[in-house]
């Protein structure tokens, strides 16, 4: 049997099928990693920017259509009214909130616009609530940066109050309480000019995104090529059992008792 399987015929066809499934496995983890891929959110086109009062309104959500486009907000900072948004990454999709104790805080800060309205801006990230490069600047001031829809309050993990002057997350709903009688647009703006003063860091923002869905067709090639590997393995299966049955010597025909000629 050994010496049938090892035959020169035989040994080529058990390299061709090992060449096979090693081929055929890496294409279908290549089409299923194509599949996968597909499903990422993809850059969508990225408007110029516009004021913030065309995008954010006031009683009216931002969606997530709009969901960080470019806009432009002038107006005058109330430093009074900052807000440290606790335990946030400088970057807006990292996990924050009470689920990332100590990471730092966020400069929330209202932006009062000439029409009276107000829309909340991000200036920035700081590494302790104390730090002296949290100061709000005077004066008029253009802000550039992408609009963001209001975190739900539910958001983040919550495990005590707060300290005063300090929030879990940049909810409208939450900050109409802590700003009275000011005409609140909904969402938020991340800057992104001017720079931040020395000491406060940029908080990242990604421009828009949109998905595409799925590529189903990928994830059919990936169990075809799969399929086809399986295939493989069947038919070599047969053409060594076949070769093995062929190579057997016939079994030794039992003598007929010979006749004593006596």
């Amino acid at each position: 049997m050994l010496r049938t399987l090892f035959a020169p015929r035989l040994v080529a066809l058990h390299l061709l099928v090992i060449g096979v499934l090693i081929s055929f496995t890496f294409l279908g983890r290549w089409q299923l990693g194509v599949f996968e891929s597909s499903g990422a959110p993809k850059l969508a086109p990225d408007p110029a920017p516009v004021t913030v009062t065309k995008l954010a309104e006031v009683g009216r959500h931002v969606t997530g259509e709009v969901a960080n486009h470019r806009v432009t907000a002038t107006g005058t900072f109330d430093a009074g009214g900052q807000l440290l948004v606790a335990d946030r990454h400088p970057d807006v999709d990292a996990v924050g909130g009470r689920a990332a104790r100590g990471a730092g805080y966020w400069l929330l800060t209202p932006l009062r616009l000439a029409d009276g309205t107000t829309i909340p801006i991000i200036r920035g990230w700081v590494p302790s609530a104390g730090d002296p490069a949290a100061a709000v600047p005077a004066g008029p001031v253009t802000v550039a940066g992408r609009l963001r829809p209001s975190e739900q309050t539910d958001a983040v993990e919550r495990s005590g109050p707060l300290p005063d002057g300090q929030v879990a997350t940049v909810s409208t709903a939450e900050l109409v309480n802590v700003w009275p009688d000011t005409r609140l647009r909904d969402g938020f703006v991340v800057a992104t000019a001017p720079a931040p003063p020395a000491g406060v860091s940029a908080v990242v923002v990604p421009p828009p995104t949109e998905g595409v869905g799925f590529s189903w067709r990928n994830l059919a090639y990936a169990a075809q090529w799969w399929i086809f590997a399986l295939f493989a393995v069947f038919m070599w299966f047969h053409f060594v059992r076949d070769a093995v049955r062929s190579g057997r010597p016939e079994g030794h025909r039992s003598a007929a008792p010979v006749a004593d000629g006596s």
